[in-house]
């Protein structure tokens, strides 16, 4: 029996949310139910108290016998958790699916005739933020009244009031057919209005007029395709199944139109962090979204399109607001923080660099935007760069332009900003220059005047930006590598790479440029030789970093010390409490051993390891919106094959030894530039398909499953 939510299977649609595990010290089966849109709304006692995600509350499934064991299986392919519970007075076959687009649970229970008098009971939470087990509660906060229990016409509801106005509401009704009793639970919240009510109460009828598998066969369909975008497939049968598991995960925690993930996605345990996370988790839970081709999922460009009024209301200089953009380390997803909030610190808004406390992470809204301008590299699609990335990266760089100054020696230098999260909430990670701001500057502005060029923008601000990069301090160093910041070396165990963005993900220092290849090695050996405080995103990083520098092994490696580290039987992950961004981290590591097209290249197969002779990917997307195709053999790259979609300029690494053939889909030559040894240029037009194999060889162009031995499985027993 699973005892804690990192062991249970678990259920969800980026809205609702449900855990699976024993209820602890009862005889009887927890059914979280949890929903990413229920918050409060009193920004007055920040994003970690007033504007944190609330929880609901959980079902509890009652036997009347004593639980001896189960037996579930969390089938991904449905997602659906199916099985049995045992006792000693019979069993209880279940089925339980958190309903694609209905948002509603439902679990079907079919019980042997010792346990057909099982039962169903709701447990409301107390709504208060999870932070408050962990810290004092601000000043003048009053708690949100309790939950009131009621039943209309047949369906069941626990509506819990809001201090804020408004109202979070969980209603369930229960319907048998047969030997078969089915729980119905849908939650609505809204906010300042009262209507979460009727429409929880409506969603449950509707869906109880459909038995579970007329449920199902508008549940299936969805996820049946979501799998068949992208394919991946390597010999590797545990890190195989880990990475579906992720791609699972993710579906089940993000959507498009859904808030953008918070660190524990739609499930709420307890945990100190109640909220989104704008530093680094954020964009980790996101990164594989591009790679695997679900672009369906992106909820930060969305959020932070249609949010980007809030991004420079929430700045706490009114005079940087009118040409601004920043966000708060944390936020609500209305992107909100509770600007200025003395209680809760660590909410980190945005401020006047150079003052403590506190010291405002800069650059938190532009690494987001690199997010953002990965889904546009990704696809092409010039509405992102013209409706989202360009104005607000165009904001995001003005900020840091307020407070940048030149220094005696000719250069531009930024006054003291807090590199994340070196230090704690003290002053020990503040400095001049840090190596987290100065990248994310450089980066902003390159992108600003590529950006501008293909808009055909004549953007006043484009000489700004270019002095900026002529003129802009060098990233600190010294002889352990990237430094902090101008003043604060890197000293002591430290789990965030901010100070190697440059490095990666940017990619602006690169393995590639034999120059920065000792930076490089000396920067992220020092790094990782401090044990302490490393946690599971160290590694994910650590990985990619490696996989940039085309070993494979020395990737793999990282990622087992995860997996034998960190990562939790059911593939979560904890840091005092839930944290969902280092297995999904770990997804994209695996991406960056497989394909890498940063800086205009197509990297195939760029650093795997020995251990991996066989692999196989399909429509993997890249930039320049490019859908790759490729298998490896007995260590031998025998195909690649790339459809266009935007027409953009093809270069890529095949990694097939020797002279080539490229052939269009029909079989036809297609002409080729050699630009670098195992790099050719293709002109691809879009729509078209390119296929390279060794100059004679004829391979099967078959996409299928690799051989891969016997490995043990996730989950329990473990």
């Amino acid at each position: 029996m699973p005892k804690t939510w990192y062991e249970g299977p678990f259920l969800g649609n980026a809205y609702l949310g449900s855990g699976i595990y024993a209820e602890p010290g009862r005889n009887a089966v927890r059914f979280n139910v949890q929903h990413s849109e229920v918050q409060d709304h009193r920004p007055e006692h920040g994003a970690l108290f007033g504007l944190a995600r609330l929880p609901i509350g959980y079902f509890t499934l009652e036997p009347v016998g004593t639980i001896t064991g189960v037996d579930w299986r969390l089938r991904l392919q449905d997602a659906e958790l199916t099985g049995t519970v045992t006792t000693d007075a019979g069993t209880l076959t279940l089925r339980a699916l958190v309903h694609n687009s209905r948002s509603v649970m439902a679990v079907e229970i079919e019980a042997s005739a010792g346990e057909r008098d099982f039962g169903w009971v709701f447990h409301p939470a107390v709504a208060i933020s999870p932070r408050a087990a962990s810290r004092p509660l601000p000043a003048g906060y009053a708690a949100n009244p309790p939950a009131q229990l009621g039943e209309y016409d047949g369906v069941h509801a626990a509506v819990q009031p809001l201090t804020a106005g408004g109202q979070h509401v969980t209603a369930w009704r229960e319907s048998a057919r047969g030997p078969r009793r089915t729980l119905y639970v849908n939650v609505a919240h809204s906010h300042p209005a009262t209507t979460a009510l009727g429409r929880a109460l409506k969603a449950v009828r509707d869906a109880a007029v459909l038995d579970y598998e007329a449920l199902a066969a508008t549940h299936r369909p969805w996820w049946h395709a979501y799998y068949r975008k992208s394919f991946l497939s390597l010999p590797d049968a545990r890190m195989q199944s880990f990475y579906w598991i992720q791609l699972y995960k993710t579906a089940a925690a993000a959507r498009a139109d859904a808030p953008p993930m918070a660190t524990c996605g739609p499930w709420l345990e307890p945990t100190p962090w109640p909220n989104t996370w704008w530093n680094l988790n954020v964009q980790l839970e996101y990164w594989l979204i591009h790679g695997s081709n679900h672009l369906e999922l992106d909820a930060v460009t969305r959020s932070l399109g249609e949010y980007r009024q809030t991004l420079s209301d929430e700045i706490l200089v009114e005079s940087y607001r009118a040409d601004s953009a920043g966000i708060a380390r944390t936020t609500d997803a209305r992107l909100r923080n509770g600007a200025g909030n003395p209680a809760d610190a660590s909410g980190y808004p945005c401020g006047i660099p150079g003052q403590d406390p506190p010291s405002p992470e800069v650059g938190n809204l532009t690494w987001a935007l690199h997010n953002v301008w990965l889904s546009y590299r990704h696809t092409m699609d010039i509405a992102i760069l013209r409706d989202v990335l360009f104005p607000l990266l165009r904001k995001a760089v003005n900020y840091y332009l307020h407070f940048l100054t030149p220094g005696p020696d000719g250069r531009l230098h930024l006054p003291a900003t807090y590199s994340p999260e070196y230090g704690g909430s003290g002053s020990s990670g503040n400095s001049p220059d840090t190596n987290y701001d100065l990248m994310l500057l450089r980066w902003g502005c390159l992108t600003l005047l590529d950006s501008s060029e293909r808009l055909g923008v004549a953007d006043p601000l484009a000489d700004r930006w270019r002095e900026v990069l002529r003129k802009l301090t060098p990233y600190p160093t010294d002889e352990n590598g990237l430094m902090i910041g101008a003043t604060v070396p890197f000293a002591k165990s430290h789990r965030h790479y901010s100070h190697l963005l440059a490095i990666y993900p940017l990619y602006e220092i690169t393995w590639e440029d034999p120059a920065q290849r000792e930076l490089i090695e000396t920067s992220l050996d020092h790094w990782v030789s401090f044990e302490g405080a490393l946690q599971g995103y160290t590694f994910t990083g650590a990985a990619s970093i490696s996989a940039g520098m085309g070993r494979g092994d020395q990737a793999l490696a990282y990622l087992g010390e995860l997996m034998s580290r960190f990562i939790q039987a059911n593939t979560m992950y904890r840091e005092s409490g839930p944290v969902i961004e280092t297995p999904l981290s770990a997804a994209q590591s695996l991406h960056d051993m497989v394909c890498q097209s940063w800086g205009g290249v197509i990297r195939v197969f760029p650093a795997v390891p020995a251990a991996w002779p066989d692999l196989a990917v399909h429509d993997f997307r890249t930039q320049g919106a490019f859908l790759l195709s490729a298998s490896r053999q007995a260590g031998r790259t025998r195909w690649v094959a790339l459809r266009s979609e935007a027409g953009e300029p093809c270069v890529v690494r095949h990694g097939i030894e020797g002279a080539v053939d490229v052939r269009d889909g029909d079989g036809r030559p297609l002409p080729y530039e050699e630009t670098a040894p195992g790099t050719i240029r293709i002109d691809l037009p879009r729509h078209a398909r390119a296929v390279i194999t060794a100059r004679g060889d004829d391979p099967d162009l078959v996409v299928a499953p690799v051989p891969a031995a016997p490995a043990a499985r996730w989950g329990l027993p473990a």
